[in-house]
């Protein structure tokens, strides 16, 4: 069932009008970042756009790249000290082009200084219980571990399982091991057989992921260690992602070199590393941040499948 063009439009005003009372009431500071930056994201599993500036040489280097979120700029904020802060924009992402993804779409990202992923995961929650009572929804919510999630829903212990055990659940789906890890079949098992399951009207948040899939998160000690972020779900939709950030220059940027080391392997080309972040990432204060989909949120509350129906002109009319 479709979305009629105008209510769709007014869907989206006023969840931003939402957005901004609930951040204007809680002192969050809106800001404003860069589109095009010199340096883009090194993610082995996220493709950016780039273009090229033509003016003169000392405006700095030549190839920009469309930012995937306004993470950087918003951590280079935090550590010059601006405090509490969001940004509601968009953001681009090549390649990603279908009934569910736009390669432009809107991302709300927001940084609480002082906080931790468990403290953000409930103001996340909070923020999409409001969004539903606008449209007279309401859902429970399940707050697991990812852990927890797997034991659950599969019998499976994601921390010692071997591969064998990992892909055996999968087996229906035919999908060759080549070039397959351990996270690959953990994220496959997620995709393909605990999301589709979430109910509608459920609330879904999966915390304290394995280490290995930390991307920007610190890492808690223990056995096993694990990555200090979640991930909010509403229905089957994954909307939200979270971290207890990580402010460690030297560790950042391993984790950046390592992503280029996997672009390398994969035939993709390196990136170059965002220096300005890297530059002042150790004076970052304690701080947890989350980047949270529009669009997605939009298609949950708007009770459609089709990322087209959300949008003024999907990518294919742009």
């Amino acid at each position: 069932m479709g979305v009629e063009p105008l209510a769709a439009l007014q869907l989206r005003a006023r969840l931003y009008a939402l957005v901004r009372a609930h951040f204007a009431e809680h002192r969050v500071l809106e800001v404003e970042t860069p589109i095009l930056s010199a340096a883009g994201n090194t993610e082995p599993n996220i493709e950016s756009f780039s273009t090229r500036f033509s003016g003169h040489v000392d405006a700095g280097a030549r190839e920009r790249w469309l930012r995937t979120s306004p993470e950087y700029p918003l951590k280079r904020l935090l550590a010059a000290g601006v405090g509490d802060c969001y940004e509601l924009g968009r953001v681009f992402r090549n390649g990603e082009a279908g009934g569910r993804h736009n390669p432009e779409f809107t991302m709300l990202e927001w940084y609480r200084v002082g906080w931790d992923h468990r403290r953000l995961m409930q103001e996340t929650i909070a923020l999409v219980e409001a969004a539903l009572a606008m449209v007279g929804r309401r859902a429970e919510v399940l707050v697991t571990s990812y852990r927890q999630l797997f034991l659950d829903g599969l019998g499976i212990d994601p921390a010692h399982a071997s591969i064998d055990e990992l892909r055996a659940p999968l087996a229906e789906y035919g999908i060759g091991p080549n070039g397959l890890g351990r996270d690959d079949w953990l994220d496959l098992l997620i995709t393909h057989k605990l999301q589709p399951a979430f109910p509608r009207d459920r609330i879904t948040v999966i915390h304290d992921y394995p280490a290995s899939q930390c991307a920007l998160a610190k890492i808690r000690p223990g056995e096993p260690p694990l990555a200090e972020r979640f991930e909010l779900y509403l229905g089957r939709y994954e909307l939200a992602n979270g971290y207890h950030e990580l402010n460690d220059a030297a560790e950042q940027r391993r984790r950046f070199e390592r992503d280029n080391t996997v672009r390398r392997a994969r035939g993709l080309r390196e990136i170059p590393l965002d220096e300005h972040l890297l530059g002042v990432l150790d004076a970052m204060p304690d701080c947890a941040g989350v980047a949270l989909g529009i669009e997605r949120l939009l298609m949950c509350l708007a009770d459609t499948d089709a990322i087209a129906d959300v949008l003024a002109y999907p990518f294919s009319e742009a």
